[in-house]
């Protein structure tokens, strides 16, 4: 596959939005169509859609990695994987991407998931640190609707936030466990998580007011929040005045349309499964999972972690 440059990229991104084909991009840009297709399957986001921002990023983290040859799994590889999985909840590719992105030895993520096997038939506990637990798990469909006064839909959104080629857009949502609930929100281009647990329940004016308390420290970098039509955002016009932002909404029942923080529950879930009694989860307990899933290295940034894409934004 060629290298495509920056200007490329932009090209692609541009054409695309122009509904031009494959074959016009890649003779427009001077590369095969199986370049431009490899391209866009490689840097597309779970909606389809191509960030020509991030698919630079990608590609300058990627010149960094090293490429090591095959390996053999010793003692200190192996006290490393069980640190960073009994510690931290790292899954393997993670373990693996960490390494190779910092020069560490290590063997290949498949290898780590024999390890980790072996040691459930000796009778560890390696593979309880899992987030799927070597088992996969059902989806989780979204919320109910509610009459919502002054929302503006998800289709007005500016075309940047959708293919997250601008920094500071984030996704809202709630956690809930019985009768508790977590506010979560999560910015779009770099996956950074931020949440905490609501005092008087799904209470709006409680929603408002934690939000912009989570966001106001970033408020210069703020672009837009995007959430579900759950009366629990019904003030939403607080968070607007507070932070000088827009709320959009999703399409009833389309909880697909805010994939990102759908998929960072997910991660929550890892450490706060749905039958946990969390009425007496601590502010640090549960910012410390907060800085845990912050600081996983992940698989679509090259092992590097939301916690570093953040901050490189914000600094």
């Amino acid at each position: 596959m060629s290298h495509l440059n920056e200007t490329q990229r932009y090209t692609i991104y541009r054409m695309r939005r122009d509904k031009k084909t494959q074959t016009e991009i890649a003779r427009a840009i001077g590369v095969s169509q199986a370049t431009v297709s490899k391209e866009l399957s490689r840097n597309a986001d779970s909606s389809g859609k191509y960030s020509p921002a991030m698919a630079q990023l990608f590609a300058d983290m990627a010149k960094e990695r090293s490429h090591r040859g095959r390996k053999k799994l010793d003692e200190k590889m192996e006290s490393f994987i069980r640190q960073k999985m009994e510690r931290y909840q790292w899954s393997p590719e993670q373990i693996k991407g960490y390494c190779e992105a910092n020069g560490l030895k290590m063997v290949s993520f498949e290898r780590i998931y024999q390890l980790i096997r072996q040691d459930k038939r000796e009778g560890g506990t390696l593979w309880t640190h899992c987030r799927h637990r070597l088992k996969h798990r059902k989806r989780y469909v979204g919320a109910g609707v509610a009459h919502i006064p002054d929302r503006v839909s998800i289709h007005s959104r500016p075309p940047e936030v959708e293919d997250r080629t601008e920094f500071g857009h984030f996704e809202m949502d709630l956690v809930q466990n019985g009768t508790e609930f977590i506010l979560v929100l999560t910015e779009r281009m770099t996956r950074f998580l931020l949440m905490e647990k609501l005092p008087h329940g799904k209470n709006a004016d409680d929603v408002s007011r934690v939000a912009v308390k989570l966001l106001k420290s970033h408020k210069r970098h703020l672009r837009s929040i995007t959430t579900d039509t759950g009366g629990e955002f019904a003030k939403h016009s607080l968070i607007s005045k507070a932070l000088g932002v827009q709320v959009y909404f999703t399409d009833p029942y389309s909880s697909w349309q805010k994939g990102t923080v759908e998929n960072t529950n997910k991660l929550i879930r890892q450490y706060i499964p749905k039958h946990m009694d969390i009425s007496g989860l601590s502010f640090n307990k549960l910012l410390s999972i907060q800085h845990k899933i912050n600081y996983r290295p992940r698989k679509k940034f090259f092992f590097n972690s939301p916690a570093y894409l953040f901050y490189n934004f914000t600094r």
